[in-house]
């Protein structure tokens, strides 16, 4: 299984990052991980011109780096999401990507799994609620299997993870794949 994450943390080293590699450790010794840093590259927002269903090969009018990650969304069996958290939301880096999939090149896509990997720096128990929602409704109208979902609250500065379990959660959901 080829597996793909997409990290949408513009903060090198902190705690998504962190726990991505936990995760990544987790799957690595069975399955082929490729880490993608969503912040860097280049992925303008979707403009909704609908060109992209109307050109050869879905090509969408903007040229940037979304072209190299729809080649490895085409060649993942499983797709990633991690995310830090801001405003109750995604973030924009991961965002963008995700909107830019409203091109129907999604459905040259091999994948058939998912998963959520969510961090927060506030405790509310309804932090993440809205995303995981939102995950759902992908899940359902892409008839995608759930893999799991890992969530970290009350971590805001690097390195506040290491004091949760969550860690240990993302290592051990990419153990049971």
């Amino acid at each position: 299984m080829n597996i793909l994450v997409l990290s949408g943390s513009p903060r090198k080293g902190g705690n998504t990052d962190l726990m991505v590699n936990a995760f990544v450790k987790g799957t690595s010794e069975h399955y082929h991980v490729e880490v993608v840093s969503v912040h860097d590259n280049k992925v303008a927002p979707c403009i909704s011109c609908n060109a992209c269903f109307k050109s050869d090969n879905n090509t969408c009018v903007q040229k940037d780096d979304m072209i190299g990650i729809y080649e490895k969304m085409k060649q993942a069996d499983m797709l990633v999401i991690a995310s830090p958290v801001y405003f109750y939301g995604l973030s924009a880096q991961v965002k963008a990507v995700i909107d830019r999939c409203y091109n129907p090149i999604r459905s040259t896509f091999n994948i058939k799994k998912t998963a959520l990997l969510l961090v927060g720096a506030s405790t509310l128990p309804e932090l993440f609620d809205s995303i995981i929602t939102q995950y759902k409704l992908c899940l359902n109208f892409f008839h995608l299997e759930d893999a799991g979902c890992v969530v970290a609250r009350g971590v805001k500065d690097k390195g506040d993870i290491k004091n949760t379990n969550s860690l240990n959660e993302a290592y051990e959901l990419g153990q049971s794949l």
